[in-house]
């Protein structure tokens, strides 16, 4: 049981669990696993389930992984889509959060950002399927990178990197990406509660190098590789409980958000740059976008400067939100955690 404020105690749902690869698709909607939904709580399993849900998992992940790979994006795609008929409550929680996010549109135009959402899911699927191959030649085509420049460049001052993103597009593609062009990275991760998938999902990410950390016992190893001229990514847009974050404003409502980032910039003075990598519909290509680094400065009033920088790091994912409404994570329970006082959003 989670207590968080302004709400009775209750277990944690999917939908309020730090995804990976979020394949709500098929645990909620086609009736399989949810490939790398984590739970904030450890719960304990049978082994019947966990060599259940893996053999379900590794079916799953082998059928697209033999397709070619624009074939499994569209199939993907396909599968979201399917199951957005097919969950009854992270539908209700997506609609609620398009509410909120965009109170001017009308039912029909939320549903369909909705209905996007889930094939978003569906082809990030796809693409991850394909992280595991061997020599994963078509993925390297399919990927069209902007401002890489501007990761050479931090990462040859020596400061220490911080890449930091949401999840929009194929967001595992913002770490996986970046090592098939020679920046392998850091990045923290909330290990999955069933041992052989999280060791499945494992190796497919760190295939080009790539390293995960472990959220839960990160603190000391973050500092020492951002201190040692390392680059780090982080996840800054689901929801915390209140003890985890602060609260700021995304799309004009307070989230309980993350505060790890503003303090590992402020006490290391890393560069800090955001990285995303949306699917771009005419191109048919997924964009691989990375800014300049943020400027960002620190006053002394490190509680200040950390609401602040937050603020700033949330309104970037915002930013990119808007530019692809139908590409986030709309079925999290983003708002879930709220200021003392106030009432639950959700039901």
């Amino acid at each position: 049981m989670v207590k968080t404020r302004g709400n009775k105690d209750q277990r944690l749902k999917p939908e309020d669990q730090s995804p990976n690869l979020l394949l709500v698709i098929g645990h909620r909607s086609l009736g399989c696993v949810t490939l790398a939904s984590q739970s904030r709580l450890p719960m304990a399993k049978s082994t019947l389930q966990i060599n259940l849900e893996y053999m379900i998992a590794c079916s799953l992940l082998a059928t697209f992984t033999v397709l070619p790979l624009r074939l499994a994006l569209a199939t993907g795609s396909i599968l979201g889509r399917f199951g957005y008929y097919f969950s009854g409550r992270l539908r209700r929680t997506g609609l609620r959060n398009l509410e909120l996010a965009f109170p001017e549109l009308d039912a029909g135009r939320r549903k369909d950002l909705l209905r996007g959402c889930f094939q978003n899911l569906g082809r990030l699927l796809g693409v991850f399927s394909h992280f595991g191959k061997p020599s994963p030649k078509a993925l390297p085509a399919l990927i069209e990178c902007e401002g890489l420049e501007h990761l050479s460049a931090a990462e040859e001052s020596g400061r220490g990197v911080i890449l930091f993103t949401g999840h929009v597009g194929a967001w595992e593609l913002s770490s996986f990406g970046l090592s098939l062009l020679g920046h392998p990275l850091s990045f923290l991760v909330r290990r999955i509660d069933n041992p052989k998938i999280e060791a499945l999902v494992e190796r497919s990410r760190t295939r080009r190098g790539n390293r995960t950390i472990d959220k839960r016992s990160a603190a000391r190893e973050m500092l020492q590789l951002l201190q040692g001229g390392g680059t780090l990514g982080i996840l800054v847009d689901l929801n915390t409980l209140d003890r985890e974050g602060i609260f700021v404003d995304f799309f004009g409502v307070p989230a309980a958000t993350t505060f790890v980032l503003a303090k590992l910039a402020l006490r290391t003075g890393a560069l800090v740059l955001p990285v995303f990598a949306p699917w771009d519909k005419k191109r048919g290509r997924f964009l691989l976008k990375i800014q300049e680094p943020l400027s960002y400065n620190a006053t002394g009033d490190e509680t200040e400067d950390v609401r602040r920088l937050t603020q700033l790091f949330t309104g970037v994912v915002e930013k990119y939100v808007r530019l692809y409404p139908d590409q986030w994570l709309w079925i999290h329970r983003r708002w879930k955690t709220r200021p003392p006082g106030e009432p639950g959003i959700y039901r």
